[in-house]
């Protein structure tokens, strides 16, 4: 249902930006991003509350579904060609229901060649399970909704995106979003809250100690040792192998000119602290059970200061301030923008 949701989010793009040069910068970043795998926290909460969930037995993992390429290529094909055909209509001026009825019409090739490498999605199932007191359930004819009412005890309209963004453009203490950043059209916003790293951590641990897992996003690629399952800001010195400065020193450059953007997600499900501060974190991936840590990761935190951008963090848990600052409306970062990245 996601990326059934975003192509109908694409085309609601292009449809606002008909009457736009091919060569303007937002219609180029919109056409550059059709479908993808990656998506923001908000965005699996507006799929969670318009579509419900199911468990992963009920809908289990297919070869399209583990590597989306061919899958996500088709896509993209058929959504161009779409968005040609609607920014003809909107040109020569056609009918509402002439541009509804062709925007149906891709939609429903792209939910045929979804429904071909991943399988219709499940109305209603049977579900059965043995509990860690093994004791046996069995729960017959769920709805998808039904099941997320039932078993999904977080409140997820508690919760928002705390990110740390440096930039001028991301004023501390401010909401912002990122134009045309969404999956689905009648939605939340994908809204972000600017906090500095100590709001960050400390909510984060908060959580952790209130046994509950953090969900936050980071550029996951810089100074990462896959085999032993670590991320440490002074992994490895490549400047010194090759006797020139190859990174630039703060996060908010790295940001300004391309050398770092958000591009995976995942869980804390821990924290080490020594005298009141935190020191490592558990990080629970979804990359298979390879390496070292058999799925989980230490990141140091000197790593978190550098590379990690947000978390999602309870609104019942932010200092006052920070709650009323959530009222004002966001500022509207442009398409293309780096905070943005996560969802491409």
């Amino acid at each position: 249902m996601s990326i059934l949701e975003k192509a109908n989010h694409f085309l609601e793009a292009i449809l606002e930006t008909a009457d736009r040069d091919l060569d303007d910068r937002t219609v180029v970043t919109i056409l550059g991003n059709c479908v993808n795998d990656g998506g923001q926290w908000n965005m699996f909460v507006n799929i969670a509350l318009k579509h419900g969930l199911v468990p992963k037995s009920v809908m289990p993992e297919t070869l399209s579904s583990s590597a989306t390429g061919s899958m996500n290529a088709a896509l993209v094909g058929r959504l161009r060609v779409g968005a040609k055909r609607l920014r003809a209509l909107a040109a020569a001026s056609a009918p509402a229901a002439d541009v509804a009825k062709a925007r149906r019409e891709i939609m429903k090739d792209v939910y045929g060649i979804l429904r071909l490498h991943l399988g219709n999605p499940p109305a209603r199932f049977d579900w059965q399970w043995t509990d860690d007191k093994k004791k046996f359930h069995r729960e017959k004819g769920m709805t998808p909704k039904a099941f997320m009412k039932k078993y999904v005890t977080l409140p997820l309209d508690d919760y928002v995106c705390l990110v740390h963004d440096p930039r001028k453009t991301s004023p501390v203490g401010r909401t912002f979003t990122v134009e045309y950043l969404g999956n689905v059209v009648e939605g939340g916003l994908v809204t972000y809250l600017n906090v500095d790293l100590a709001t960050m951590k400390d909510l984060a641990r908060k959580a952790l100690k209130a046994k509950e897992a953090v969900w936050f996003g980071c550029d996951c690629s810089k100074m990462m040792h896959r085999d032993l399952a670590v991320w440490d800001a002074h992994m490895f010195e490549p400047d010194h192998l090759y006797g020139t400065e190859l990174e630039l020193a703060s996060k908010e450059d790295r940001l300004l000119y391309k050398r770092t953007a958000m591009n995976h997600a995942m869980l804390f499900t821990g924290v080490d602290e020594e005298a009141g501060r935190p020191t490592k974190w558990r990080v629970e991936n979804s990359w298979g059970d390879k390496g070292e840590g058999k799925g989980f990761y230490v990141m140091n935190d000197s790593w978190f200061d550098e590379h990690l951008f947000e978390i999602a963090a309870r609104k019942s848990r932010l200092p006052a301030l920070l709650k009323k600052a959530l009222e004002a409306p966001p500022i509207v970062l442009p398409a293309w923008d780096p905070m943005g990245s996560l969802a491409e």
